[in-house]
Order: C-alpha cells, then sequence, then structure tokens
C-alpha cells in the first residue's frame, strides 16, 4: 500500500498522526499529549474524510 497514517513524537515530546504516500508526509494533525489522541484523530479522519466537500477559495481561473 503506498499511503498510510504513521504516529511520531515531535520536538516537543507529543503525539502527532501523518498521512504519508509514497515515503511523502502529505499532511499532519496538531500535537497531542497522548498516543490515544493521536490514534482517535486517525479515526476521525476516516470515519468523517471520504466524504469531504472540496471548497476552492481561489479566485485564479
Amino acid at each position: 500500500m503506498a499511503h498510510r497514517f504513521e504516529i511520531r513524537k515531535n520536538k516537543a515530546g507529543e503525539f502527532v498522526a501523518y498521512f504519508v504516500h509514497n515515503a511523502e508526509s502529505i499532511f499532519w494533525t496538531e500535537g497531542y499529549k497522548s498516543k490515544a489522541s493521536a490514534k482517535n484523530a486517525i479515526e476521525s479522519i476516516l470515519k468523517n474524510g471520504p466524504g469531504a466537500e472540496v471548497v476552492d477559495t481561489t479566485t485564479e481561473g
């Protein structure tokens, strides 16, 4: 599979959930004090993300 979620620790010692595609970090969450909170963020993205609307707020063509 070319994409996955990773839980890493940032420099502040917080847990951060990263979405990685082809070894490149595409987006990441805020830092959480517990690993469980980072896992909850991933579950929320998986649950709510597939049907998310795409909004283009640019003024270019």
